[in-house]
Order: C-alpha cells, then structure tokens, then sequence
C-alpha cells in the first residue's frame, strides 16, 4: 500500500522521528521516541518530539494508539491492523490477525451512526511477562 500523502512538511526532525520510529515494532511512548532521536538530534526537546508526533498522526503519518488507559503509544504502520497489549507490562505489539469489514458493516446497519471506523484492542500476559512470573495460564 502507498503511505498517505503527508499534509505538513517533513522537517528534518520529523523524518528523524519517523524513521526512529519506523524500526521498531513496540509501539513507543512519545518519552520512549524521545529516548531514541536524542540519540541523532540531542537537543531536541520532548515537547517538540511530543508536539511533532501528535501533528504526524493527526496528518495521517503515523498512528496514535489510546489504549486500555495507558499512556499514548505511537506507531509507524499506518495500515488497518490490531493491536494485543500486556496487561502485566503494557507492552503493545500488532497480531496478525484479518481487519473485520464485516464488522464495521454490522454495525451501520444495527445503528443510526455513520461508522468511521473501529478499534479492537487483544489483551493478554507477554511471553516476558509469562516468564518473569513463571505464569502459564490464568486461573
């Protein structure tokens, strides 16, 4: 699929956020992409990293996930996919698992809403977190 045509410019910090985020997979904090462009920009300040990832996902170049209560995470794959988080840790990864259209589908004709869009959030115990805690199943 092709990348959204970017709204605002892509300054050189926000190519360097994009591209910092782009090699993870861990759907980051804004202090934790914060963490890792000071390591290419060290003056950058968490306020501008924070303001510039909030503008990119309101533009479309990344997405901002609000999930479980937690605090906001970001992440570089624009394309409709799910997320699974740790309830132990927090930890946020994607799951390979299949876009339901047909849910969105359902729920126009069930309801007088004009459906934009929905979000499903998985919620399990990591493989870490299983380790740390010697857990193999919940009770």
């Amino acid at each position: 699929m092709n990348a959204p045509t970017p709204m605002i410019r892509l300054t050189t910090q926000r190519q360097i956020i994009l591209e910092e985020l782009s090699k993870v997979k861990t759907h980051p904090t804004a202090s934790e992409v914060y963490d890792m462009v000071r390591k290419r920009l060290p003056r950058i300040g968490l306020g501008t990293v924070y303001r510039n990832l909030e503008l990119m996902a309101e533009n479309g170049m990344i997405v901002k996930l609000e999930v479980g209560g937690t605090q906001k995470r970001f992440d570089a794959t624009t394309d409709a996919h799910y997320h699974i988080r740790c309830s132990c840790c927090g930890r946020v990864d994607d799951i390979d698992v299949p876009v339901l259209d047909s849910l969105v589908d359902a729920a126009s004709e069930n309801s007088s809403y004009q459906i934009i869009g929905h979000h499903i959030e998985f919620t399990g115990i990591c493989s870490k977190c299983r380790e740390e805690d010697n857990i193999t199943s919940l009770q």
